[in-house]
């Protein structure tokens, strides 16, 4: 693709540049003839390779173990569970036939997998000392959705689903590997420069079949948070269901306490929402498909040096570990420089006959920062810049998170609070004060045990009801 004509639309008009960002920066297509699923585009999807692999080396340093389960899940299996089926029932996709022959036993494209893993995790631990698992799996997952579908935010397939599933002896411990998968998320948010916050989900608002749900979100441009990760406490529901039990040191058998945890291909939609700019993607270092490219000013003389000169650079940062790319095309210099700051590449080093002759080169990242560079030794010098680059990236979208995080002590100023952002306001804990809240705000209760540097913990009245309440985050959701 590469039709770049035509203006990007402010960032300021979010759902329009998002939309276009997407198509120009070529990272999804969106012409797929089903509606809620899209193709990635070859640079999307180094992008999704990239940070997924971040993810991987994260749950791969902690004791994780990557497996892969089968797609389709028997009714008989994916009925047991009856509070999670409710919460499911409405989005499953459901294989009937097989050619043209009816299925005895229907096959539900898994929503999320754990009717599919635990059947098997029945046939895995016998003993405490095949305890804990904790495996997980990068895999597509399929929910009929029926709101408005949006490419990386609602989709009805969903390409990326990281999901972990763990067994424990105690339900302490399967607490413990909560916080740990929180702790992971943090890591993984800081790598991609985007601020989230953390907070423990209402009970009506939790996993179903869950103990309790710790939820990740973001801010984005519009005001709106996206859920971008979630921790489950599954306590012994599903053990109980599927009978996974172990033999304990006494002798006796016990049904063993589990949690679920998941990342999808949200994460990159807030990269992109939260670091974006009028002229595109402004991508993390460290997920960047391209994190250098090398563009050749070509004048007629020394031609050939230049160029010879640019493909010398690209070999030496490359042999540094660095994806980089020489832009030798037969185009203006402000042609290309449109193209890679459209798809988000952090630094673009500019080599010509007057750097030759100088010894330098020019660079500039994509927040604009330019710098004269010595040519020697350069390959080890590059990291610090993409490091100080990360670095602002990670300061601004902070900056812009604790600006729109706003204090409420009425419904009237939660109101006008979630018009741009966040409003924190203290609840009582009823569900009754919550649909208040939600019905004159339109807004969503997100939760208590907020996590947050920018929010401190407090108590204080209930904004409806008056009774005591915790400090509780509010905010329009996707």
């Amino acid at each position: 693709m590469e039709d770049e004509s035509g203006s990007l639309p402010p960032k300021s008009d979010f759902s329009a540049w998002y939309n276009d960002v997407l198509w120009r920066a070529e990272i999804m297509d969106v012409r797929y003839p089903v509606k809620g699923l899209y193709v990635w585009f070859p640079f999307g999807f180094g992008l999704r390779r990239h940070t997924y692999a971040i993810l991987r080396s994260l749950l791969d340093g902690s004791g994780h173990d990557e497996t892969l389960f089968p797609l389709l899940i028997p009714k008989t299996e994916f009925m047991k569970e009856a509070e999670h089926i409710k919460g499911f029932e409405e989005e499953v996709y459901w294989v009937t036939h097989g050619g043209l022959t009816e299925l005895d036993v229907p096959l539900a494209l898994r929503p999320t997998s754990e009717t599919a893993m635990y059947p098997m995790f029945a046939l895995w631990v016998r003993s405490h000392a095949d305890l804990p698992i904790k495996v997980y799996q990068i895999v597509n997952t399929f929910r009929y959705e029926t709101k408005h579908t949006r490419p990386l935010i609602r989709l009805r397939e969903i390409t990326s689903f990281k999901e972990a599933h763990t067994a424990h002896a105690t339900w302490d411990e399967a607490a413990a590997q909560v916080e740990t998968a929180l702790s992971l998320y943090t890591q993984f948010y800081d790598d991609l420069c985007v601020p989230v916050i953390i907070s423990r989900r209402p009970d009506w608002d939790k996993f179903p079949g869950a103990d309790y749900t710790m939820a990740v979100d973001a801010l984005m441009p519009d005001g709106r948070t996206l859920q971008v990760g979630t921790a489950h406490h599954l306590g012994t529901h599903f053990s109980k269901t599927f009978n996974i039990t172990y033999e304990d040191a006494a002798g006796e058998q016990q049904f063993v306490s589990q949690t679920c945890y998941g990342i999808s291909e949200r994460c990159i939609a807030a990269a992109i929402g939260v670091h974006g700019d009028d002229r595109g993607l402004v991508l993390p270092p460290k997920v960047a498909p391209v994190q250098v490219v090398v563009i050749p000013i070509i004048m007629k003389k020394q031609a050939e040096e230049v160029r010879a000169a640019a493909e010398q650079l690209r070999a030496e940062l490359d042999a540094a570990g660095l994806r980089v790319k020489v832009d030798d095309r037969d185009l203006r210099p402000g042609a290309k420089y449109y193209h890679w700051e459209m798809r988000g590449v952090p630094l673009r080093i500019e080599v010509g006959p007057r750097d030759l002759a100088a010894g330098t080169v020019v660079a500039a990242t994509r927040d604009g920062e330019k710098m004269t560079l010595n040519r020697a030794g350069l390959a080890a010098e590059i990291p610090g810049v993409l490091s100080a680059f990360a670095g602002r990236l990670r300061e601004r979208a902070e900056a812009s998170l604790t600006s729109r995080i706003i204090p409420a002590e009425s419904v009237e100023t939660a109101v006008e609070a979630t018009k741009s952002g966040i409003a924190v306001v203290h609840w009582c804990g009823d569900e009754a004060c919550a649909d208040m809240i939600e019905k004159e705000t339109n807004a969503s209760v997100l939760g208590t045990e907020v996590r947050s540097v920018h929010i401190e913990k407090s108590e204080g009245a209930c904004i409806v009801c008056g009774r005591p309440g915790t400090s509780t985050v509010i905010a329009r959701t996707y």
